[in-house]
């Protein structure tokens, strides 16, 4: 089923944007900005691809409202504060939500005591355990895991190989993509001698509503109490939360982050690609960590840290890592030379101020 076109000045109004030239142009979906043809809308955020305006044969692009484009006659343009902003809400204009039936398929595993709400989809081969419960509307994929007192709530989609272990509460419009485990046993061991001794993990996950967390992804139940993702934070595919850790609203973690236990998360904070974060500590709201950055102490909120570990030529790092044991014995020669060139100085000022008495 396709969507009906709109005009550029239909599109405009949805997005709050301001058309620059002919707003009756038809458009019928969105295209990348190097395959975009008649009857197609694109956008321009990043300025590495403004070269590309010349050449595009897209009816619309969607652009900054700091980008020039007095230089490029004849095209049409909506202009908006926020092109990537705009971006997602056109693509979602023009996207087909996939519908499913509200049917449980007879080849699935649901346990008596479990219960769905009205239209719930369950895929064959998906497993519902004793008390599990399904909120009204969501969608169960084939091969997902749903253990025992598991709470799902409504609108949710849990695509193939979700695992959710028993006790785990999901909030409503949660997406949990591809492989995502919720619930698996926190890492805790006591150590005695050579022995470890496994710590039980008696706490439960418990994901807020609005939720959505990327393929392979995990988050572990707390030892005792709650492992907690408040309210419209997006994970990234392939992180790793540790038990008892608290992610704060609308926050963002990227892909390969891994946070250890009992750390606390702030609001709006926003994790890059491979951050790791020490376990027991706190990162204040609004902070935002580049890639690569080891988190060993507290963050206070609104702070930026830089990105960790800069790529750079090989010959280069390894002189820099074959220099970086001898730093501690080099700046203390820095410093014993530094205190005789002040020596020096004063002395040598003293005698000159001899020289000029005489």
């Amino acid at each position: 089923m396709n969507v009906a076109p709109k005009s550029l000045s239909e599109l405009a109004g949805m997005v709050g944007g301001r058309v620059v030239g002919d707003g009756g142009v038809a458009i019928g979906k969105v295209a990348s900005i190097d395959e975009a043809g008649v009857g197609d809308i694109t956008f321009l955020v990043d300025p590495r691809y403004r070269s590309y305006l010349s050449g595009c044969k897209a009816s619309a692009i969607i652009v900054g409202s700091n980008v020039a484009i007095s230089s490029e006659p004849g095209k049409n343009f909506l202009q908006v504060d926020q092109p990537y902003l705009a971006f997602a809400k056109v693509l979602q204009a023009f996207s087909h939500p996939p519908r499913f039936d509200g049917k449980v398929s007879p080849q699935a595993t649901i346990h008596p005591t479990a219960v769905l709400e009205k239209g719930v989809t369950v895929f064959p081969h998906a497993y519902l355990g004793a008390g599990a419960k399904v909120g009204a509307g969501s969608v169960i994929f084939p091969s997902v895991f749903i253990g025992d007192g598991a709470q799902i709530g409504a609108d949710c989609v849990l695509y193939p190989q979700v695992t959710v272990r028993e006790g785990c509460r999901i909030g409503n419009r949660v997406l949990l993509h591809a492989g995502v485990v919720i619930g698996s046993d926190g890492f805790g061991f006591a150590v005695e001698g050579g022995t470890r001794t496994k710590i039980p993990q008696t706490g439960i996950v418990e994901i807020h509503d609005d939720v959505e967390i990327g393929a392979n992804t995990t988050v572990d139940r707390a030892t005792l109490g709650r492992t907690i993702i408040e309210r419209g934070v997006k994970i990234d595919n392939l992180v790793q939360i540790a038990h008892n850790v608290v992610v704060g609203e609308d926050s963002v973690i990227v892909a390969q982050a891994g946070i250890a236990g009992s750390s606390r998360i702030g609001k709006q904070v926003i994790l890059a690609g491979q951050v790791g974060v020490v376990n027991h500590i706190q990162i204040g709201d609004g902070v935002r960590i580049g890639p690569q950055s080891g988190v060993a102490q507290s963050v206070p909120p609104g702070v930026t840290l830089s990105s960790g570990i800069n790529a750079a030529p090989h010959r280069e790092w390894l002189k820099v890592m074959t220099l970086l044991p001898r730093l501690p014995k080099l700046w203390n020669q820095i410093r014993q030379l530094e205190r005789k060139i002040d020596a020096l100085s004063r002395t040598s000022g003293k005698k000159g101020k001899a020289h000029d008495g005489h």
